[in-house]
């Protein structure tokens, strides 16, 4: 009796829909979120040389993953698409699996952190290095600057110049290769900010990871 009194605490409810599960997503939330897969995850090759490896469409049930991971405070999302993408970057195949990279989140402001509690972008890193057994390095890149949230510049150069002097490396530089982690990649400022900055310290960048891609379909 105290045992199925306990059980109705210590069940687990999905994060997307609160049925009870055994795990962060349930069956059904789950089937739906990797639905907005792509197809062929590959390096996308952008403008300034910028390679991005992208698990998913920013669309649909992967959209609200990550909406639901960074304001209804739900860091859990962000574990489960680390191994997503983590899985994704052991199956595509793209690199010597045997090469050894430190992976780099995008760092989040002081202020940002302390409002939301967990960078996102560094929950979802952790569970790709514990799948992939890469290094990860939270230390190196940090943003030292608060900036506006990017969606409200309309155009390249007022995003160029908000993100300006935002980051800098304080931490002893990484040995390794770098692959830089994210949870959306969009227009690439941020990234491309935060590739010139490492590299301004001899720093080699191999690309970036995220768990969705706007503006692609599957």
């Amino acid at each position: 009796m105290l045992k199925q009194f306990l059980s109705v605490f210590l069940e687990s409810h999905c994060a997307f829909c609160d049925r009870t599960t055994a795990n962060t997503i349930c069956q059904y939330c789950s089937q739906k979120l990797v639905s907005y897969q792509l197809v062929k995850n590959d390096w996308l090759k952008l403008h300034s040389n910028l390679s991005v490896f992208a698990w998913g469409k920013y669309d649909g049930q992967l959209k609200r993953a990550i909406a639901l991971m960074k304001y209804d405070h739900k860091p859990e999302i962000g574990s489960v698409l680390g191994k997503l993408l983590g899985q994704a970057w052991l199956n595509s195949g793209l690199i010597d699996l045997h090469q050894k990279l430190t992976v780099v989140p995008i760092p989040l402001h002081r202020k940002k952190l302390i409002e939301r509690g967990f960078n996102q972008a560094e929950i979802i890193a952790k569970s790709f290095c514990q799948l992939t057994g890469y290094r990860l390095n939270s230390q190196t890149l940090i943003r030292v600057r608060e900036t506006k949230a990017m969606f409200d510049l309309k155009n390249a150069e007022s995003r160029i110049k908000n993100l300006q002097g935002a980051f800098e490396i304080k931490a002893k530089l990484p040995k390794h290769p770098v692959l830089l982690i994210d949870d959306i990649y969009t227009t690439g400022t941020t990234i491309r900010e935060s590739i010139k900055v490492l590299q301004d310290k001899k720093i080699q960048v191999i690309g970036v990871a995220v768990a969705a891609k706007a503006g692609i379909s599957n």
